[in-house]
């Protein structure tokens, strides 16, 4: 599949700071996909999905609060 960016904004991430992949923020049709994985965008500001390799990162000046 393609190697497409995904920018996100910090409001996109989930509770846990991340968001599942395949997504329809990518433009990507659950149906035709692969299996459904998280990937922790919080972490490091960007996460790349070992099926597909589309990449998933946080706008520039993007922040995430860790409430945790």
């Amino acid at each position: 599949m393609s190697q497409a960016a995904v920018e996100l904004k910090a409001s996109d991430l989930n509770a846990h700071g991340g968001v599942f992949c395949p997504s329809p923020l990518a433009h990507m049709k659950l149906w035709n996909s692969h299996p459904k994985v998280y990937l922790d965008v919080a972490a490091t500001g960007e996460a790349k999905c070992p099926y597909c390799g589309t990449v998933y990162r946080l706008k520039a000046g993007e922040t995430v609060s860790h409430g945790h």
